[in-house]
């Protein structure tokens, strides 16, 4: 009869408190990956003795969310919250007017909004569970409320469960040495999710950045002056026409070659070109980029690319390896069109214009599976006015920026109809 109350025995690794002198446990994790019952479980361990009447190391705890009905409706008494996770003869009541539970043993949990972050000045509390943190609107505010209120007890402690999202709080907290964090993506929790969830869920975001967000729980952030933002790539992302004017595969070559050495950036591009330039609007299709292996590996990747989508040509930077870049492709496809083009200025400087389109909204990332775009978006919002930020090159990008630069800007500065492709 005990068995379904011991969250012990049931809980996930990244439910579980960590050991350790820690003052903030942070459980980030995609949608659904039970971060709400492990906040929910935490607050019993917090609040319970050994038995019903018995304390617990806290007896006053706060609970914070974004609005006070969510607070009530998803840790309170949501399928995962308080009242759902506690036996019955631990159950706290809830007091509606006061806004707070009230356990069997005395111990007390209030609830507060972070939309009034005053509210928390002159409570006092020895744990806190804070809910959704990435999202409030005065995240700072409430949390720095939340932390001069939180100061009794020997050593309180708070738990913030959260989706994350580039916003400062959340980077502040789990930079101080005194965070410890648990993670988990999605499918962490299955056992508890409708199948159709997760394949429909899958099917649309996987491989986007905004999947690596919401399902992975990956922390992605965005750099000052950076040239690409989520906000900009999220914008962009659309469902593509069934035809295109043109499709191009941007190439970024890798030479070396060797385990270690760069990806080399294979990115397919499509535009519709009718009408004048102002009206042409591009869509990244796929990356189909390869890590390391041969020169052939990625030449063979590159021509798979250019037939699987019906390509009109390949571009190919040709800055290192020269000959050895025609060589290679023409040894897999003969007949295979490219444009070989060199690089006379940096990277930061190619990109701006190819930032500009997406800042016009003239380019969109196309939806549904198989496009694999999350790597690609992550490496474009690292490339800064002042450089790359990531490790290595920005592979990726520079395929993305070659194949829309032929499609978008250099066809609508010298034509699009001039004579572009050439055999090789």
């Amino acid at each position: 009869m005990a068995l379904p109350w011991l969250f012990e025995f049931w809980a996930l690794p990244h439910q579980m408190a960590p050991e350790g002198a820690w003052r903030t446990w942070v459980i980030m994790g995609g949608r659904g990956a039970g971060k709400t019952r492990a906040g929910a479980e935490w607050v019993r361990a917090q609040v319970e003795g050994s038995r019903p009447l018995d304390p617990g190391r806290a007896k006053s705890v706060a609970l914070v969310g974004e609005t006070i009905d969510q607070v009530r409706e998803v840790m309170v008494f949501g399928p995962s919250g308080i009242l759902a996770c506690s036996p019955p003869d631990r159950r706290p009541v809830w007091e509606a007017g006061r806004r707070r539970l009230v356990w069997p043993n005395g111990a007390m949990a209030y609830v507060f909004s972070a939309h009034e972050p005053e509210s928390l000045r002159g409570p006092q509390f020895d744990a806190a569970w804070v809910d959704e943190l990435a999202k409030w609107k005065k995240g700072q505010e409430t949390w720095d409320m939340l932390q001069f209120a939180l100061r009794l007890g020997s050593h309180p402690r708070q738990v913030v469960t959260t989706t994350p999202k580039n916003v400062g709080v959340l980077k502040t907290i789990l930079k101080n040495p005194s965070t410890v964090v648990t993670h988990a993506p999605t499918e962490a929790n299955k056992a508890y999710l409708a199948a159709s969830f997760l394949e429909e869920i899958r099917a649309r975001y996987d491989g986007t950045r905004l999947g690596r967000q919401e399902l992975d729980g990956v922390l992605l952030e965005d750099f000052e002056g950076a040239l690409w933002t989520t906000e900009m790539i999220e914008t962009a992302r659309a469902e593509p026409p069934e035809s295109f004017s043109r499709i191009v595969v941007g190439v970024d070559p890798s030479v070396a070659g060797k385990p270690g050495s760069d990806e080399c950036g294979i990115v397919v591009v499509g535009a519709v070109t009718e009408g004048p330039p102002k009206d042409w609007r591009a869509w990244v299709l796929e990356d189909a980029t390869v890590t390391g292996g041969s020169p052939q590996k990625w030449a063979e990747a590159v021509v798979s690319a250019y037939h699987r989508h019906g390509a009109s040509r390949v571009v190919a930077e040709v800055n290192q390896g020269g000959a050895l870049v025609e060589d290679v492709l023409r040894a897999v496809d003969p007949f295979l069109p490219v444009r070989k083009v060199s690089a006379s200025t940096n990277k930061v400087a190619r990109a701006e214009p190819v930032a500009a389109l997406y800042e016009q909204g003239r380019v969109g990332h196309a939806t549904g599976p198989g496009r694999h775009l999350g790597v690609l978006e992550d490496q474009m919002c690292l490339v800064t006015r002042q450089g790359y930020q990531g490790k290595g090159s920005p592979d990726r990008v520079d395929a993305l920026v070659w194949a829309l630069t032929d499609l978008m800007i250099d066809a609508a500065r010298f034509g699009a109809l001039r004579p572009q492709v050439r055999a090789i």
